[in-house]
């Protein structure tokens, strides 16, 4: 094609990123891209880590690996990019091809012709219905200036409340908690990071983020913001309970920012963000959109969904330019892989939830998997906890969940690869994946819970989650728990409970005539290997209504004496 025109609405993340590949592929294009704000380029996904003090330098966030700011002066000079700065799209004239601009300081219009049009608005923060969101000390952050506004007023702080536990909400009190404020989360629905964490995992790591000291107020609805007569927030009151609070963040999630293409016309998709094809391409063939401003396709459901991700942004960036300057790219779909790091957990999610996956009617077998990331005896060895959530006609993999301290994501991109190319769990653990002691076991932890899947579906593994146990404890059903752990690991933490019975794994085999064979029982350990291997024993044995308890009791997220 002929060296086209090319305008660009929006300058944060697929907007600059679909510009530099047209670039590299059409160096003698016109390209423009318009930007409302005077920030261009910036790592949004940085600012939670700015807030900490990991990130030094506010200028950071704009730089180049390389260390030079990414301005507009660095788009001319080094893209060959026009960048506008301070201007606003304000319509679309989709007969003529031109966009309508506005200099926000000025109020002059005027229009830009194009041949080819990204349209990459991304998305706008949510906001709930309730009072005192305008008194000072009340932020959100999802602006490089909220960062500066928060971190300037962090000075002097010592409790907060965050309103949301999603991915922005959970980082955003990590971030707090490393500047040494008192952080406590109020989410409106029962569990933490809804949407990425099914709930037993959500359990889990909530438990485990208590000990640590940080506060939850689940299931929990803002009413108002209070402040103290000087204009300042000073407490969150919910439907229970009301929260002193000197600080509130705001993060209860975000919309797809369409008006402008619903003002040009271009057809909006079923979640509300701009419906686009395979190439990107909205309903009108010459206009893109890409980002989070648009919907996707979901790998493994099929469905629509709307995930606004950076890593989408960008790769959809990459796509656009291929398309925009004449090649025929596909952006293929989505996963929702997510991942992030709280206090010193390790959390990451790919494909689909279990619930999802049974709402879609999918034969549903999970499994939870307690192991090491790397060799027990290596000195940095850390916890990671596993979840598959597997198709039981077919084997496939539908998704993958992982929290810990030790390292949970590399498992989580394994999976994600898998899934991608529709493995099953057996064709998990033939992966040739790399082994030395400072990264993984011989074994690698996703492949020995994809192996716990093969033996459950194969009927080796008959099992029971941590919630089945607890729901079975409350009702006051007539079973057993049998404990095969050493006597001292059951001295120093245990399930105070009249059904259960001690019996070290090595003495198992001796003690059989102890153990009762006319009720069930359920094997538990710190981890669930040895449970496993209690199971197997039992049923040489002959015993027939026995069951482990999966990932052991670092997958209870209960109190325990």
């Amino acid at each position: 094609m002929d060296e086209p025109r090319i305008v660009i609405i929006g300058g944060v993340a697929a907007g600059p990123k679909t510009a530099a590949r047209a670039r590299r592929l059409a160096p003698k294009a016109d390209i423009t891209i318009i930007e409302r704000d005077r920030y261009i380029s910036y790592a949004g996904c940085g600012m939670p880590f700015f807030l900490a003090g990991s990130v030094r330098e506010f200028g950071q966030l704009f730089t180049t690996a390389y260390g030079v700011v990414r301005d507009a002066d660095y788009f001319r000079r080094e893209k060959g990019v026009r960048v506008l700065t301070g201007n606003e799209a304000v319509e679309i004239d989709r007969s003529k091809k031109e966009v309508l601009a506005r200099n926000l300081e000025t109020g002059e219009e005027f229009r830009i012709p194009y041949d080819k049009l990204v349209i990459a608005t991304g998305s706008v923060p949510l906001v709930p219905p309730i009072e005192g969101l305008d008194l000072k000390g009340v932020f959100r952050l999802n602006h490089p200036e909220d960062a500066i506004k928060i971190k300037e007023h962090l000075e002097g702080v010592s409790e907060a409340v965050v309103i949301g536990a999603g991915l922005i909400g959970m980082e955003a009190a990590d971030a707090l908690r490393e500047k040494n404020v008192f952080a406590t989360v109020v989410e409106l629905k029962d569990q933490i990071l809804p949407g990425i964490l099914d709930r037993d995992m959500a359990e889990v790591l909530a438990a485990r983020l208590e000990e640590q000291g940080m506060e939850f107020r689940l299931g929990q609805k803002v009413l108002r913001i209070e402040g103290d007569g000087d204009g300042n927030a000073a407490a969150v009151v919910t439907g229970q309970e009301r929260l002193e609070a000197e600080m509130v963040i705001v993060a209860v999630g975000v919309r797809p920012n369409v008006e402008l293409a619903r003002k040009a016309g271009l057809k909006i998709g079923e979640t509300g963000a701009i419906e686009v094809n395979r190439h990107l391409q909205t309903s009108d063939p010459d206009i893109y959109a890409v980002g989070d401003c648009v919907e996707n396709l979901h790998l493994v459901s099929g469905r629509k969904v709307y995930i606004p991700l950076a890593t989408y942004a960008n790769r959809q960036g990459r796509v656009a330019g291929d398309n925009v300057t004449g090649k025929k790219s596909v952006f293929k779909g989505v996963l929702g892989t997510s991942v992030m790091k709280v206090l010193n957990w390790n959390v990451g999610r790919t494909g689909l939830g279990q619930q999802q996956a049974e709402d879609l009617g999918f034969n549903v077998v999970t499994v939870v998997n307690s192991a090491h990331d790397r060799t027990h005896y290596h000195p940095a060895h850390g916890l990671v906890l596993m979840k598959l959530i597997v198709d039981g006609n077919t084997r496939k993999i539908l998704g993958a969940q992982a929290i810990g301290p030790g390292e949970a994501v590399k498992r989580i991109d394994v999976a994600a690869a898998a899934i991608h190319f529709g493995a099953t769990v057996d064709d998990l653990f033939d992966f040739d994946l790399g082994y030395a002691p400072p990264f993984s076991s011989p074994i690698d932890l996703a492949q020995h819970t994809a192996n716990i899947a093969r033996n459950k579906m194969e009927g080796l593994a008959p099992s029971v989650s941590a919630g089945e146990v607890k729901a079975k404890m409350d009702r006051g059903d007539d079973f057993v728990i049998l404990d095969v752990r050493t006597a001292q690991q059951f001295g120093a933490k245990h399930l105070e409970d009249d059904r259960v019975m001690l019996v070290t794994l090595g003495d198992i085999r001796e003690r059989l005539g102890e153990i009762p064979r006319d009720k069930e029982i359920i094997l538990l350990c710190a981890m669930g290997v040895r449970s496993y291997e209690a199971l197997r024993i039992l049923h040489g044995a002959g015993f027939r209504d026995i069951k482990y308890m999966e990932g052991g009791l670092q997958a209870w997220p209960y109190e325990m004496d």
